[in-house]
Parts: C-alpha cells; structure tokens; sequence
C-alpha cells in the first residue's frame, strides 16, 4: 500500500488526538493535585499553633477549654474516597469519660492495693502486676484540678510545682537530707540526698576523684534506688545520663518527683526478677543507701548488677555498711552486724571476679572485668557462682534473675574487651556499635547504620518545620515506643532534652543493647501492658510502626489510652505508620480530648507511610465536694 494512502493519514490523525488526550488529562490531574494540595495546607498551620501556643508559660489555665472539633475533615487531609472501608468500619466516634479524680495518680501495673494480693518474699508484691483485663479502664486519666505546665529545664531541675504532685511527705520525712523542700506553692530540690548531705555535686566531685566520670568513657549510669534522682540530676552536667529507678513504696512519688523535674527515671525494684534492660548497658552503677540486700539470696542482685555493666564498668557503693567504724551508731547498727554484711559483699563481689578499686571515706568503688579469661579459669576456686548456659544475656522482660554469671562474649586475649570497646562520648553516639560491628544483630550492617543516621537527621529536619517547640524548649522529657536503633534520640542529641528508647518486648532483632552502646537510655516494654511511670511524666511520644505491631495482638484503644495517661496535658504525639491504620487511630483520639492531622510522609505523597501529629489538650479534673 502507498505511504499517501488516506488510511495511512486517518491512522497518524488518530494518533495525534490520542497524544493530545493523553497529555490534556494528565495535565488536569496534575493542576487539581495542586489546588487539592493548597486547599489543604491551612489545617498544618492551624494545627501547629495549637503546638505552639503550648509554648506559651501559662500560669492559670483556668480559662482554657476544650472544644471537640465537629468532623474529623476540618484536621485531616481527605482519605475518605481511598479509604472508605477502614473509615466505615471506625466511623462512630467514642467520647471516653474522666476517670474519678481517685485515679489521677494510678500506675496501673504498680498499684498498691493490687499489689498486696502478692508474695511478699523478696518484695515481689512490688513488682509489676499489671491489670486483667475485664480490670482495664475505659476513661481518662484526670490531672489535679489546679495543674500548672511544669518548669522549663534546667529549671525544672530546681523546681515544681506543688499542685502537680501534691505529696509533701518526703518533704517531712526526709528534712534533714535535703532531698526535697516546700516553698510557697512549688517544691525546690536543694540536690541533697541521704548519703551526700553537701549536695549531689559536691558528692559527684568526691567520686571523680575515684573514677573518670568528665573524659566521656562513662555515659551510661544506673543508680538503684534513686530517691528524687538528683544523683542523675547533677550527673547531667558531666554529660552523663542515669537510668534512676525505685519503687512505689512508702517514699511516695519519689519517681515522679523525678520525672517531673526533667531527669530520666521509671518505677523499678530489684526483687527476683531482671532488670528490662539489656547485658552490657552501663558504664557505671551506683547506690547511695539503696536498702538492696546486695548480700543476701546468694548474691542474687549484685549477679544482676554484673549482668547489665558493661566490661570494664564500676560499681559505686555508699552508705551501709560502708565506713561502718564511723557510722555504725547513727545506723544504729552493732559493729558485728555491719562488718559481717561488707565482708559479704566483698566476697561476693571477689567471685564475680570484680576488682576492689578503692574505699575512701564513704564510698567503695569495684570495677567489673574486660572480659572472662581469668574468670573462667577461676571457677576452679570459686564453684559458685558458675557461668550461665543456654541463656539470652539481654532477656529482661519478666526473665526470673538466676544466681549465675552471665557470660561474656569471647575474646582472643586477657586485655581485649568482651562484645568490643565504645568511643567516648560524644563520638560513641554516631560510632558503628559492637554488636553491629560484629554482625550479632541480624540484617542490620554498618552500612545500614549509617543511613539510619541520615535517615533521622532527615526526619528531625521535618519535625521541626511542623512541630516548632521541639527545638524552643517545650519538650525535655521524649518516649519513643519502638526506638530501633536510636536514631530519634542520636538526632536530639544536641537539645536539651532526653529520650526513654523502648524497644518492645520480644523484638527480632533485639536492638537495645545497640542504643546503650549508642550512649542511650532505654527498656524494653510490651505495648499491650501500661509503662513503668507515674501518670503525666512525658511531653512528647513518639510512635513509629507501632500499631501496625500490636492492632492484631491487643485492643489499640488501651494503648492509646495508656499513652494519654503518661503524657502531659498540652503534649505531642508523633504517629507514624500507614494511612489505615493512622485512620483507625485518630477515630479514637477523637474522643479522647486530642485534635490531630494527618500528614504526608516527608519524602512526599506518594510514599505510603503518613504521619500523624496530635496535641492532647488541657483540661483537669474537679475538686471533690466535701459533703456537708
């Protein structure tokens, strides 16, 4: 057929309009994506000067309320026609109650009256006994009527206010130790404690002068039995952060005392199970008249101590029975008793193979060794007590504790250190870890490390362009509930504030020892169950892939509800995770007295995870009525 037959030229004619189609339509789509776009850009700023004006230090909120936004759509961005199922399924909204004001201090899983159903051996009555649950509630948490923003750091370290945490008992009990006084309508925190009644940094210079605590080789602490944490407090200074914990017991919200005055602490107590933290965290451990039997049960939880330092690390032991030859009539103590319990101690710690570095005055200070080779060996002298077999060093989720040494990782020579040595801070936050290094934790490599921190770094960028007070000092105290490799908190490094790293229980792989290795806090926590902490402890949480973990393994309203309890009125959640599961989570918000909006991904709209940030608003309980 000729090349200027007219079916040739009908077929080009066909062609052309098809192109010019083709290209008409797809410039349409792309015009409406940008008005659909700008249409949606003013929910953004309307959300974040609900943020902002959080920033403000409001002094009397009395004339602040709380109005329920009346649709869903006037925050979000605009899902529905994708989405329909998922939105068809959640549509009614749940208004959730305040709880009675009784329940403005509970800790669901540290509950006192609970708690007394227990074994008492041990103190196990005070460990964690969470809720069954026909026992959950469904209502939220109240805080006190006349409750104030906390003090901003470093503030806050000096400072709270009474109406938040209205418990003067410490303030009585323990006068005469500085731990805490009242002044007006705040507490003030003089920074004394029982056993450094100079103050905690005069305490703090005592033991640099025993062990290196200003050459960033000791990042990571502990210190069991924290009172109000103004070890961890002062500790801060020397760019060291402490995991303080202690009980809910007769010492009435020293925790939260803690918390609230910006220093990282949870609920916590050595009683016949593990600490939630990995092997290998600390750099150092500390004790100021802890009240720990360290002598008794075999050993039992200075074991547990030898578990969680990292070779090489200290263990710092004031008060009882410590300089007894002096003390022992104000311990009102006899002399026997006093040096029958060092003499324990001492031995105890001899066959862990710890190394008595000095005593001077009233501290004794040992150092765990750089690795097993001698330690092995020795176990032909001391027959107890042995090195554990089969076991997961790192389990510290409801893991009994055991009276047996956990071992080391292997080395080639007696001066290498077990698992590998960390920089010192503040290179060790963004150095390739041990355990990456060494390939232990499965499919993640130095090279996935590494684009993690760039990751992050990119995230952080973002944050701050839709969460203004994260860099102005609204925030100081962070959770992130499924922390990875720590990335959020490396980010945040710079600010003054401190991230609680969780990773959840039972995670594969395990990547909390990466993070104290990282020179970060942390634990491990399963988000079916409530957190260690007091009610209103956190300002900002962060959520990342958290729902889609646990929506098939527990009722995501109780997570949500959980997380309304321990963050502060006026806080910040972060959400991050898909578009379905984002949907089914801002139904329930709804009703919890949040307002929220949902977001694109910061690399744009078309990757399929969206963020969602949300804001709990201010709002109190009420003064119970004396009846007349």
């Amino acid at each position: 057929m000729a090349n200027g037959s007219p079916k040739h030229h009908h077929q080009l004619e066909a062609k052309r309009k098809r192109l010019t189609w083709i290209v008409g339509v797809s410039g349409l789509c792309v015009l409406f994506y940008v008005l659909g776009a700008w249409q949606h850009s003013s929910p953004l700023s309307n959300l974040t000067q609900s943020i902002t004006k959080a920033d403000c230090d409001v002094s009397n909120h009395a004339a602040v309320s709380y109005n329920p936004p009346s649709s869903s759509s006037s925050l979000a961005l605009d899902f529905d026609s994708h989405h329909q199922s998922q939105i068809n399924n959640t549509a009614s909204v749940t208004e959730f109650p305040p709880c009675d004001m009784s329940f403005s201090e509970y800790t669901p899983c540290q509950d006192t009256q609970r708690g007394r159903k227990f074994d008492r051996s041990m103190l196990k009555y005070r460990e964690r006994h969470c809720p069954a649950k026909d026992e959950l509630l469904l209502c939220l948490i109240p805080a006190p009527p006349k409750y104030k923003t906390p003090f901003k750091w470093p503030q806050s370290r000096d400072y709270a206010w009474y109406d938040n945490i209205p418990h003067k008992e410490l303030s009585i009990e323990k006068a005469v130790q500085n731990w805490i006084q009242v002044e007006g309508d705040r507490f003030r925190f003089p920074g004394g404690g029982t056993m450094f009644p100079r103050g905690a940094d005069a305490y703090i210079d005592d033991i640099n002068e025993l062990i290196p605590l200003t050459d960033g080789s000791i990042r990571t602490a502990i210190d069991t039995g924290c009172g109000v944490a103004s070890l961890g407090a002062y500790l801060l200074k020397r760019d060291i952060i402490s995991m303080s914990f202690a009980p809910r017991d007769t010492h009435e919200a020293q925790v939260w005392f803690a918390l609230e005055r910006g220093v990282p602490a949870m609920i916590g107590i050595m009683a016949s199970q593990r600490l939630p933290y990995p092997a290998r965290a600390f750099d150092m451990a500390h004790c100021s008249r802890c009240l720990i039997p360290w002598h008794k049960y075999d050993g039992m939880y200075l074991i547990e101590v030898d578990r969680v330092l990292r070779p090489g690390g200290y263990w710092i032991l004031s008060g009882p029975p410590i300089h007894w030859k002096k003390h022992w009539r104000g311990w009102e103590r006899t002399q026997e008793d006093l040096k029958q319990e060092q003499d324990a101690i001492e031995a105890v710690a001899k066959r862990l193979c710890w190394k008595k570095v000095v005593e001077k005055n009233d501290l004794s200070v040992w150092q765990k060794p750089l690795n097993h080779i001698d330690c092995i060996a020795s176990r032909k002298t001391y027959k107890t007590p042995h090195i554990c077999k089969s076991d997961n060093p790192d389990a510290g989720w409801y893991k009994e504790m055991e009276v047996c040494i956990t071992p080391l990782p292997e080395v080639r020579s007696s001066d290498e250190v077990a698992g590998g040595a960390v920089d010192k801070w503040p290179a060790r936050a963004f150095a390739t870890p041990p355990r990456i290094r060494s390939g232990s934790i499965q499919g993640i490599t130095a090279d996935k490390f590494k684009e993690d921190i760039v990751l992050w770094k990119d995230r952080l960028t973002h944050y701050k362009h839709i969460i203004s007070p994260l860099i102005k000092g609204r925030y100081r105290n962070i959770l992130d509930m499924n922390a990875q490799l720590g990335g959020f908190a490396a980010a945040l490094a710079k600010y003054p504030v401190w991230v609680m790293n969780v990773v959840p229980a039972n995670s594969n792989p395990d990547t909390l020892g990466v993070i104290y290795e990282r020179g970060f806090i942390g634990t491990y926590q399963d988000w079916c169950e409530a957190v260690s902490t007091y009610p209103r402890t956190y300002d900002l949480i962060h959520a990342s892939g958290v729902f889609s973990i646990y929506q098939d393994r527990c009722d995501i309203t109780h997570i949500l509800l959980e997380m309304d309890r321990i963050l502060r009125p006026e806080g910040t959640v972060i959400f991050r995770d898909t578009v379905e599961v984002l949907v089914k989570i801002q139904t329930i918000t709804n009703g919890m007295r949040w307002k929220s909006q949902i977001m694109d991904h910061e690399s744009g709209p078309f990757n399929p995870e969206k963020i969602l940030v949300a804001v709990k608003t201010y709002w109190t309980g009420e003064t119970k009525q004396k009846q007349k």
